[in-house]
Parts: C-alpha cells; structure tokens; sequence
C-alpha cells in the first residue's frame, strides 16, 4: 500500500512540473506575440489607440473642481517634456497602434509654439495617426484657432460649465465668458468635423441649465456633454454635490420625450442622444455613477512625461527619466507594455477612488458666490508669466524663517541691513475688500443730483446722510488716489520700512454684488463690497509687499470715511493679503483664490 502512495504522488508531482512548464511556456509566447504586435494591448484585451497629451500644467483659469484651493506647485521647467521628446513619444506610441491624439494641460494653448507643434503632431500621420483633437478652455483660441486648424487640428473640446456669465466668475475665479463663446462661434464657422462642449454638472450650481445646453443643439451641429462632478486631489468633491447622468437624462426626456439614443462611436466615453430634428447631440460621461472601463483605450502623457494608463490611477511611470537616461525606443516601449500590463480591469466605486496619493485634475489632463461683472480690469494677472513657472500657495519657502528679521540678537527693533543686497525688478500684489451697505453700493455706483430741501420739504435722516456722501464727490476716485499716496508714505507710517524709490502703483477699486444661496438652496443672500487690488513695482533691493498693502489698506480706511455718514456701523474691511509677489532671490508667489 505505501509504495502505491509513493507512485501516485510521483505521478502527481509530475503532472504539477509539466503543468508550470507548459504554463511558463504560454506566458513565455504570450509575452512575444505582444512585443511584435503593432498594438498596445493591456491584459483584459483592451486596444489602447487613443493618448492625451499634457503640453502644461499651467492654465488661466482656475476652476474649482480642477485646481485645489490651496494651488499646486508647477514643476520646474527643465521637467517639462520639450517639444523634441513630446514628438519622439508621439511617433513611438503612433507607430504602435495610437490613431488619436489629444492635446491638454492645463491649457494647451499657454503652450508657446502650440500651431507649429500641432503642425509637427500632423506629420505623423503618415504613419497611421487620423486625427488631432485638442481640450481647451477658450480664454485664448479664438484667435488662435483658424491657424491650428490649417496645422492640422480636427477635434476641438471647449470646457463651458455655465452659460451665466457671472456664474462663469464663481466656477473659474476668473473672467472670460465672452471669451469661450467667442471661440466656439469661430470653432462653428470653421466647419470643424467635431465641436464639442463640456460641462461639467454639480449639483445645486449649474445642473439647472441641462435643458439649456441641450436647446443649443437645434440649430447648431454642436455636441453637448454632460460630465458628472469627479473626485480628484484638493477638489472638496462631494457625492451630494454629484448628479447622477441617470437623473438628467430623465429630466431632458421629460422636456424632449421624443429624444433617442444616437449612434456611438466604438470605445466612445460619452452615452449619445438625439432630439429628433435637432442639428446637434448631447451625450452623459457617466464616470462615476455608471463608468465605462470594459471599453478603455485610453492612455495619458502627463506634461512632465509620467504616463497614467487610468484617470483614477495614482501609480505612474516616468518616460521621460527613462529617455533622458538614454533608453532606445524598444526599451521606453517595454516601459510602456509593462505600466499597460498594471492597467486594472476598472477603476474602484466612487466611494473607494484615491484622492489622496492620485494628482489633482490640473496635472493630469482636464475633461473639463455670484459676483457682479466689472468692467475694471484686475491686477493679478501683471505678474509676468516667467514668475507663474515657480507656483507656492500660502505656506512659501521663501516667506518661512527661522527668526524674526526685524530683531537683533538681543530682541530689540533694528532695521534689516540690505546694503550688500543687488537691485532687481520687483512687484507686489495686495488685495482687500470693504462690505457696505446697498444704499452706500448705489451711492457710489450712480451719480445724483444733490437732493437740496426746498421751502417747507423735510429731509429724512437717510437723505440728509446720502447728501452728506454725494457732496463728499466721487469716492472711488478719491479712495485711488489716496491709495497711491498711501503706498509712497509706507516708510514714513511702517517704522522699519526702508524708502523705495516705486516706479509704478496701480490701484483698482470695484464694486461687486456678492450673491450666495441659502441652506435650503432657494432663498439668497445678497452683498455689497468695493474689491481692492494695488499693484506696485520697483527696482531695488528689498520687496514692496508692505507698499501694496498699505496702498490697500488706505484705500478702503478712505472708502469708509467716504460713505461713514450712510453705513459706517455697517461696514467692514477684511481680506487684506499679499496675492502675488516677484523678483527678489525668495521665490516668486502666487495665492490660489
């Protein structure tokens, strides 16, 4: 009996080797038939064709559900891939299957020389690539584009969440909605094969205007997609705030009951539909509540060479350390078939997606308070573009040290000694703000005549108030010019403060109507504040931080005296800070909003 035991394990065990043998052999095959064939193929069979390509990290814009409030640190510029190595890897993936390439950020139009790389991008259709479409948010195309489209660009998505344009301030912190309707008119009378909008959908904010999106497809050949609100780094998501495409679709058929599904491109993200008659369609990118990753065939070039082979995947491979450190083409190819063999079969459930160790949506590639408009332009944007390479938000290196520089080793006052320090260009931007009241909002926002008692007629104390402020004249005037003489009397007021010699000071004072939906999402409230902003510039040897704060602060200690007669119990000043700075050898700053 034992020596039969011992023959059927024998057997057993050879059965197992021959088992592994043969399996090794198959992976081993496997393995070859994959480095030959043409097509980069994960191992759920998916055919990847289609990359992204980040041509920056930077945009202007600073959308809430893209940007973290905090900001981000942009990689240095010598991370950025150049446009030589963005072509080699271009060609490599075309050459291996890629037939669509998208360009993104950021925003790929602050790319410098974007139409001569687009025009590059378009020779390597020789090589099997048929088309170039590009993700943008508009601010700066339109006139751009009539070039880029000679260049070769196809496809064009436009990223427009709001057709408010003061709702438009709220989402992107910044201005430009005439901006992005300009360049979707230019996109249409192009004759563009493919326009497409996206908009982003949150709850409470803009899912409103679904019905509004979906009329603009009558009578243009426009396609609307609806994307619902994701989870990345820093973006404060919410599933509360997510609307569910589901939900949506049920309320465009209620309007359209006659609305059908439409025919879908292969491996297409967005679920179509129709209204019949309509020029254009509207589809729902359902990444959250219903994700499509059975039919992937996406990859994403991140703008400092990392690939992601998922949106939702924080792990990622840098191809470019790998090229700089000399690697050949079959190498970054193996590079790239091996961060391909990790892709997972889907991404976790909305619940289970990392945003922590994953980045923010700004660094991998974008789908993409109601505040009156003003026709004062802002400072912000004065700070020179090289200084936006070098992005620190709030907790700066260049601000943090390790003692008091105002003190001497005893802890006595004692002025900084910058006498061996070289003059350089520097500017400063400080921002602040003043709430008042809405009579004191019209006082300063309209011209009266002065409302002078006449025979018998008695004058309210209101009145009698508001003719006091109106004979006061014009209060943002006054408060500007107060500002600038306050900036040039900083050392005089600030006891350690050296004299500069400033070059220039700009002061902008804007009324705003601030207005914020109550808790039960209907009733709003509603306030009245004049926006600060100074600008000031020199050339020396210490910062002028101190100048545009004081500028600031002046400004609106004036604002109040001007209208004290009609509000000053009500009035506040808050929000006074440095919002950017450069020059100086600390680095340059900007603060996210």
């Amino acid at each position: 009996m034992l020596q039969k035991a011992w023959r059927i394990l024998a057997r057993t065990r050879g059965r197992k080797r021959a088992y592994s043998t043969a399996q090794a052999a198959a992976k081993q095959r496997i393995a070859e038939l994959d480095s030959q064939s043409p097509f980069l193929v994960d191992t759920f069979s998916r055919k990847h064709d289609y990359l992204r390509i980040s041509l920056t990290e930077r945009c202007n814009l600073r959308c809430f559900y893209c940007m973290p409030e905090e900001g981000i640190d942009l990689s240095p510029e010598g991370k950025i891939l150049t446009n030589k190595e963005l072509l080699r890897l271009a060609s490599l993936f075309v050459r291996n299957g890629v037939t669509k390439i998208r360009l993104t950020g950021g925003e790929p139009t602050i790319r410098k020389g974007i139409v001569d790389l687009i025009g590059r991008f378009n020779e390597l259709k020789s090589l099997g690539l048929k088309s170039i479409a590009m993700t943008s948010n508009g601010l700066a195309l339109h006139r751009k584009l009539p070039q880029m489209i000679d260049s070769g660009l196809s496809h064009l998505n436009l990223s427009l969440d709001t057709l408010d344009p003061f709702k438009f301030e709220l989402i992107t912190r910044r201005r430009g909605h005439e901006a992005v309707l300009k360049a979707l008119d230019v996109a249409l009378r192009s004759g563009m094969p493919s326009v497409k909008l996206n908009v982003v959908v949150v709850k409470g904010l803009n899912d409103s205007e679904v019905l509004d999106f979906v009329t603009l497809t009558k009578d243009q050949p426009i396609s609307v997609r609806f994307i619902e609100f994701m989870p990345f780094t820093g973006n404060k998501w919410d599933q509360a705030k997510m609307v569910p495409s589901s939900e949506l679709i049920a309320r465009v058929r209620e309007r359209y009951p006659s609305a059908t599904r439409d025919l879908e491109e292969p491996n297409e993200t967005a679920r179509t539909w129709k209204v019949p008659g309509f020029r254009g369609t509207f589809g729902f990118i359902s990444s959250m509540s219903d994700h499509f990753c059975s039919s992937c065939n996406r990859l994403r070039l991140t703008a400092d060479g990392q690939i992601k082979v998922c949106l939702f995947d924080p792990n990622e491979v840098s191809l470019r350390d790998t090229m700089r450190q000399g690697a050949s083409d079959e190498e970054l190819l193996s590079v790239i078939r091996t961060a391909l063999s990790g892709k997972k079969e889907k991404h976790a459930g909305m619940n289970d997606i990392d945003v922590v160790t994953n980045r923010p949506m700004i660094l991998i590639g974008p789908r993409r308070s109601h505040v009156s408009a003003s026709t004062t332009r802002p400072l912000l944007p004065l700070i020179g573009s090289a200084s936006l390479q070098r992005v620190y938000r709030r907790s700066v290196r260049g601000y943090s040290t390790k003692r008091l520089t105002h003190v001497d080793d005893s802890g006595k006052a004692n002025m900084v000694d910058v006498g061996d320090k070289v003059p350089s260009k520097r500017r400063a931007i400080a921002t602040g703000r003043i709430y008042i009241t809405s009579l004191a909002y019209e006082l300063v926002t309209k011209t009266y005549p002065v409302n002078d008692a006449r025979g018998d007629e008695i004058l309210t104390p209101e009145q009698l108030a508001a003719n006091k402020a109106r004979q006061k004249g014009d209060t943002l005037t006054i408060a500007q010019l107060a500002a600038i003489m306050g900036a040039k009397q900083t050392s005089n007021l600030i006891p350690l403060c050296h004299p500069l010699a400033l070059t220039k000071i700009d002061v902008n004072l804007r009324p705003q109507v601030e207005e914020s939906l109550g808790s039960d999402g209907d009733q709003s409230t509603r306030r009245y504040v004049i926006q600060c902003e100074a600008m000031v510039s020199c050339e020396g040897k210490t910062g002028v931080e101190m100048e545009a704060l004081t500028a600031v602060s002046i400004g609106l200690l004036t604002v109040w005296d001007m209208l004290k007669a009609v509000a000053g119990r009500e009035m506040e000043i808050t929000g006074i800070k440095v919002a950017a700075k450069s020059g100086g050898k600390s680095s340059d700053f900007v603060r996210a909003e």
